[in-house]
Parts: C-alpha cells; sequence; structure tokens
C-alpha cells in the first residue's frame, strides 16, 4: 500500500497547486519571515538604551527561578500532574489525546491554564485506558513507556513542565503555552499513524516530543527580523541566525540544569548527545525562513522513498528520518 506517499504527495501538490494560481502562502512566508535585503531605517537609540546596551549580555536570558518540586514526590502527583477539581471532565477531554481535534483550549481551561503539562504528562505515561480508564489510546504508546524506558522520574518530569510551562508567556497571542501544547499533541498523533508504525526508535519519539515542548519556549511575541533590525540582545548573541529558535532551545536546554528538572538525568552520555543533536536539528528547522526549501526536500525525499507492502514508510538514514 502506498497510502502515506499518496496522502503526503496528495498535500504537498495541493501546496504547490496553490501557490501557483494563487501566492498568498509564499507571499505571506515571504514578507512576513524571510530576511529582506533592502535598507530599513531604525530610530536612534535614547541614552537610556544606550547604558542598557553598555551592560554585559547575560549567556541565556528569560531564565527565571522558579520552585515547583518542595510539594512534588512521586507518591503526591496528581492524576494528570496538576491538581485540579474537575479531574473526571478533564479525562473525558484527554480521551481525545490520540486524535486530530484535541479541545486544547477546554484542556487548558480545565487544568489550570497548564495544557502543556497535563497532554506531556499524558503522553508520557504507558497503558492509558488501564491508568486512567480512558479509551481511544493507541497500541503505539500503550507499548513505549518513555517514562519507563528511560527511567524518568514522575516528579521530576512534571517539575520541569511546569517550570517549562512557566517560561512561555501568556501575553503572546500566539506562541504560548497552549500552541506548544497543541503541537506536542499533533507530534504525538502524526507519530501515531500506521504509516510511520515501528519506523522511530524510543529515542527519537523522546526527542521529537520533548522538541514540540520547548520549540517556542519564551517567545517575546515578535520575529526575527524585527529582533534583527532593532539590533536586540538576542540576535546579537545568535548572529542574526535563527535567532528564536537558538534561543528556545538555549532555554529548554537550560531549564534542565534547575532543581529536580533533569528529566534525562538516567539517559547514558550517547543518548543524551544523540538526544541533543536530534532537538536541534528539529527546532532549527521551524524557523519559517527555512520553510519553503523544506517543504521541497520533504516533498522529493516522499517521492523518491519506497513504503512495506503494509504501507510503512522505508527511512534508512538520519536525514530522512529527521526530515519527516
Amino acid at each position: 500500500s502506498f497510502q502515506f506517499k499518496r496522502m503526503m504527495n496528495r498535500e504537498l501538490t495541493h501546496l504547490s497547486e496553490m501557490s501557483r494560481s494563487d501566492n498568498q502562502v509564499s507571499e505571506y512566508i515571504s514578507n512576513t519571515f524571510l530576511d529582506k535585503q533592502h535598507e530599513i531605517e531604525i530610530p536612534s537609540p535614547t541614552q537610556k538604551e544606550k547604558e542598557k546596551k553598555k551592560r554585559p549580555m547575560s549567556q541565556i536570558s528569560g531564565v527565571k527561578k522558579l520552585m515547583h518540586s518542595s510539594s512534588l514526590t512521586n507518591s503526591s502527583i496528581p492524576r494528570f500532574g496538576v491538581k485540579r477539581d474537575q479531574e473526571d471532565v478533564l479525562a473525558k477531554e484527554l480521551e481525545d489525546v490520540n486524535k486530530w481535534g484535541l479541545q486544547v483550549f477546554r484542556v487548558a481551561e480545565l487544568s489550570g491554564n497548564r495544557p502543556l503539562t497535563v497532554i506531556m504528562h499524558t503522553i508520557f505515561q504507558a497503558n492509558h485506558a488501564v491508568l486512567y480508564n480512558l479509551t481511544c489510546f493507541s497500541f503505539f504508546f500503550q507499548e513505549w513507556d518513555l517514562l519507563k524506558t528511560f527511567k524518568i522520574p514522575v516528579d521530576t518530569l512534571i517539575t520541569y513542565l511546569m517550570t517549562l510551562e512557566d517560561h512561555y508567556h501568556a501575553d503572546v497571542a500566539y506562541h504560548n503555552n497552549i500552541h506548544a501544547a497543541d503541537v506536542v499533541q499533533s507530534t504525538h498523533v502524526l507519530l501515531s499513524t500506521p504509516a510511520l508504525e515501528a519506523v522511530f526508535t524510543d529515542l527519537e519519539i523522546l526527542a521529537a516530543i520533548f522538541a514540540s515542548a520547548i520549540h517556542d519556549v519564551d517567545h517575546p511575541g515578535v520575529s526575527n527580523q524585527f529582533l534583527i533590525n532593532t539590533n536586540s540582545e538576542l540576535a546579537l548573541m545568535y548572529n542574526d541566525s535563527s535567532v528564536l529558535e537558538n534561543h528556545h532551545l538555549a532555554v529548554g536546554f537550560k531549564l534542565l540544569q534547575e532543581e529536580n528538572c533533569d528529566i534525562f538525568q538516567n539517559l547514558t552520555k550517547k543518548q543524551r548527545q544523540s538526544l541533543r543533536k536530534m532537538v536541534i536539528d528539529i527546532v532549527l528547522a521551524t524557523d519559517m525562513s527555512k520553510h519553503m526549501n523544506l517543504l521541497a526536500d520533504l516533498k522529493t525525499m516522499v517521492e523518491t522513498k519506497k513504503v512495506t507492502s503494509s504501507g510503512v514508510l522505508l527511512l534508512d538514514n538520519y536525514s530522512d528520518r529527521i526530515q519527516v
């Protein structure tokens, strides 16, 4: 069966045809995210701004000292990672965690604006139907218990997730914790599709979900080009190259160093290095200035790859696997 290949070709061809007849998508990406070479007039900095620029740059900005671990123990972890009064209602919403269309705003409301923590905690658990009396959970995550496989203490996971979620800004309209939770759940659904069954290793699954969780952390609500044009500290630190994406990675990994936050503490050195490389590659690929090239590469890769008789995509090298 060529179900996966047909699906990808259909979606990518549709985008290609749409671009030829109506260039709104490509023009929006180009105008919004791609680098502009023409001159942009920047207002002269005020005296206060000049004084601020004289200060030495912090190593990684945006990291706050938070305390979430003091009251958490493995025996006191709430059912969904956070204590809520309407757990049964939340459980009902999370029955759709394996499907497109999970009501992430409803999950945010029921979880006390902790959708990222709740969804990540749910996905990391194995045998959901047994643990939470939920239905519709795939064989995929019932078999692959990420907590058990990588010996991640539950209290450490919750501490990290709550700390991470607190570093998303609620006043940012789009790139906030709800968006992060939505991307995590979408990644989970994609990885659970039959065409990708048994394609990725446990470590690759862990890397993809972790990357989804951190991919917009500490987003200020402005674009890379704005940061570059205004000579921001972040643009200076990352040499105008994928400024925000590099920052999200730095913050996401830096938070692992906070008290009881190192969810990868029991990984081997080789596993940790491999995971870090994968996460970096995945998050850097979210730079929208790279979108068109990545889409073209994906289309070419899908057209040339083989699938098994059962419709499973064959990916035999790192470049192809990380691209998917």
